[in-house]
């Protein structure tokens, strides 16, 4: 990592655009590995929520992503990015679990069907 006061430095010297994530955990060793999740829905109405994240690799080791604090909107066959943040690395995804939620109490239990989804690591675009 690099201290936030030199970061602008560190990238300017590189000649092509290059992307720069600034995202940590408030835990130590406060780094967060970012990745896209990039999903497609199949629900004929609009439907408004928040998606967490949960990848397990082959050994069984589980992490979850923290939830956004923007909610997201879904409509049917339209492609939603989310940008998702975990504490610690999966390097071998064995299974991805999605939880979708409105965060409201009162009212109609909703289903967010997918029709399609990507999940790409930011840190390691070639995973």
């Amino acid at each position: 990592g690099y201290h936030a006061d030199r970061w602008k430095n560190l990238l300017i010297q590189y000649s092509s655009p290059t992307k720069a994530y600034f995202d940590t955990s408030g835990q130590d060793p406060f780094c967060m590995y970012n990745y896209l999740l990039d999903i497609t829905t199949w629900n004929k109405s609009t439907r408004r929520g928040f998606i967490k994240v949960k990848i397990t690799d082959y050994a069984g080791n589980t992490v979850e992503s923290q939830m956004n604090s923007e909610a997201s909107t879904f409509q049917q066959y339209k492609r939603v990015k989310i940008l998702t943040g975990f504490h610690r690395d999966i390097e071998n995804i064995a299974k991805i679990s999605l939880t979708y939620s409105t965060k409201t109490l009162i009212g109609p239990k909703h289903k967010l069907r997918i029709l399609h989804m990507k999940l790409k690591s930011l840190n390691n675009p070639k995973r």
